[in-house]
């Protein structure tokens, strides 16, 4: 049986040599935890972004969408609270050189010591007792459920104990308590837990003795706060409003692994609602149930996603949640979903002097708003739909295949046109389908190779349409048109094939059902 370590060395794999995802500086042995987007990869991102900015700019009057610097003014970081307080608990293995989030190896353990073991015992019991089987009542009263459930609870309370009282030592006895070792070496022979800041710093200014220090940013967040009275006024916004923007972000992650989950630069997608005081818990609920009703729209799998809610608040909060998706090395935060309170716009209007006050007609006063939170790391978006899209298939004829499953609407290319042989005029008449589709969708030409390794070639970047133009087209103006997950052929009219490929990769459709 094929471990989930396996297939995810596989998806690593395949982004490279089908033009995902590469190392960057590859020929310089790379840079760890940088990664470029190649030719597919960066179609493909581009598309999981539109699907985002439509879903939250396009189809909501009262969200507005921005591009705000990455440099930013310094003191912008000290109001925020990064400067003193954007830390990771941080532990090494004295035997295997490795580090860890101190706060990630007490997760794991709860999920593969604790949780795991009250799903076997769901499984054996479903097993047992068939269509009688009460998972809530089982769950409530089974003692061995009870004791692990018990045992979570205390690790919990002592983990959300240590991280709020910034307690290191503390850290490193539940570490050793938990009798938790290294994942490389099995190793229980810890160093001290310690606090690292995850800033990047950098100079502006012609010469280095007049430089100032600024900071790349560590979150788009910011960017949206300080603008926040522009866009309000500009836009002539009412409360509630949101505010929305893509873009880079910067973090000098010490334990940077699992290919681009974990990165030093990487993209966000985020957007700050802005609320009326006392109406923050409506508005965080409201968004934690249309965000995840936009993981699901996509058509993963049930069961790939789940909210985690945050044991540890960060200084900005008083509510959050995550949601996790089940990526091949486990539940793994995807999208957080945070209420903010009024605690970024009043430090901003400390720190600057100047007013970031809204006056409320309705009630007729002014007051700083409060703020819900969506925030979604693209590169962890883009891994989620990759590794989900990957699949490996024996067919019929006993040979095998390994396509890309991905929703059409986030495919790279929406349909390849293929002329069947490189003569007889059937690259000419495939060119002249190739600029009538560009115009609507993204469409790719190939003519090497025989048509069955194309078809391959294209199943592997997950292109969901194929057009084979041959000696039958040149006499009736018909192509065969091949479906990726299927591989079912038929014959379709050339005129016809606007309308049939609108009708199956269009975001419209998706978007739909958000609204």
């Amino acid at each position: 049986m094929v471990t989930q370590e396996e297939v995810f060395k596989k998806v690593t794999a395949h982004a490279k040599e089908f033009g995902f995802v590469f190392q960057s500086s590859e020929i310089y042995d790379g840079l760890s935890a940088v990664y470029d987007y190649g030719q597919n990869g960066s179609a493909l991102k581009k598309n999981i972004k539109d699907y985002w900015w439509n879903s939250m700019v396009r189809m909501n009057e009262n969200i507005l969408g921005i591009d705000a610097a990455i440099f930013m003014h310094p003191t912008t970081w000290k109001a925020s609270g990064h400067v003193d307080a954007f830390n990771d608990p941080l532990v090494d293995n004295k035997d295997s050189k490795k580090r860890y989030r101190a706060d990630v190896l007490v997760e794991e353990y709860i999920a593969n010591k604790l949780e795991s073991k009250i799903e076997k015992e769901i499984k054996k019991a479903s097993k047992r007792f068939g269509d009688s089987f009460n998972e809530t009542q089982f769950k409530s009263t089974n003692p061995r459920v009870l004791g692990y459930q018990e045992k979570i609870q205390q690790v919990e309370s002592r983990l959300k104990e240590v991280q709020e009282n910034e307690d290191m030592a503390g850290f490193k006895q539940l570490i050793e308590d938990l009798d938790i070792a290294c994942p490389i070496s099995g190793s229980k022979n810890w160093t001290d837990v310690r606090q690292f800041n995850l800033m990047f710093s950098t100079e502006v200014g012609s010469t280095s003795e007049g430089a100032n220090t600024v900071f790349l940013r560590p979150e788009t967040a910011q960017g949206i706060f300080v603008n926040y009275l522009n866009v309000q006024k500009t836009g002539g916004m009412k409360i509630p409003f949101g505010i929305a923007q893509i873009g880079k972000a910067f973090r000098n992650e010490i334990v940077a692994r699992q290919f681009i989950f974990r990165m030093r630069e990487f993209e966000q997608m985020e957007m700050q609602f802005f609320v009326r005081p006392g109406e923050q818990e409506k508005w965080y609920d409201y968004w934690k149930e249309l965000r995840m009703k936009w993981h699901m729209a996509i058509g993963f799998p049930e069961g790939h996603h789940k909210f985690h809610n945050h044991l540890k608040l960060a200084h900005y909060a008083d509510a959050a949640a995550d949601i996790e998706f089940k990526f091949p090395f486990g539940f793994k935060e995807l999208e957080g979903i945070h209420s903010r309170t009024d605690f970024d716009l009043k430090n901003h209007e400390k720190y600057s002097k100047k007013k970031l006050r809204y006056f409320d007609p309705e009630i007729n006063e002014s007051y700083i708003p409060y703020v819900v939170e969506t925030s979604i790391g693209l590169d962890r978006m883009f891994l989620a739909i990759l590794s989900t899209a990957y699949t490996e298939e024996r067919l019929e004829d006993g040979t095998e295949r390994v396509v890309l499953k991905l929703p059409p609407f986030l495919a790279p290319y929406k349909v390849a046109v293929l002329p069947l042989i490189n003569k007889d005029g059937l690259p000419e008449k495939a060119n002249e389908i190739v600029k009538d589709l560009k115009f609507d969708f993204e469409c790719i030409y190939d003519e090497k190779n025989k048509i069955g390794k194309r078809y391959r070639k294209q199943d592997a970047i997950g292109t969901p349409f194929c057009i084979t133009v041959d000696h039958q087209t040149l006499e009736d103006d018909t192509v065969t048109l091949r479906e990726r997950d299927s591989m079912n052929q038929k014959r379709i009219e050339i005129q016809n094939l606007l309308k049939i490929l609108s009708e199956s990769v269009s975001m419209k459709s998706v978007l739909k059902k958000l609204c």
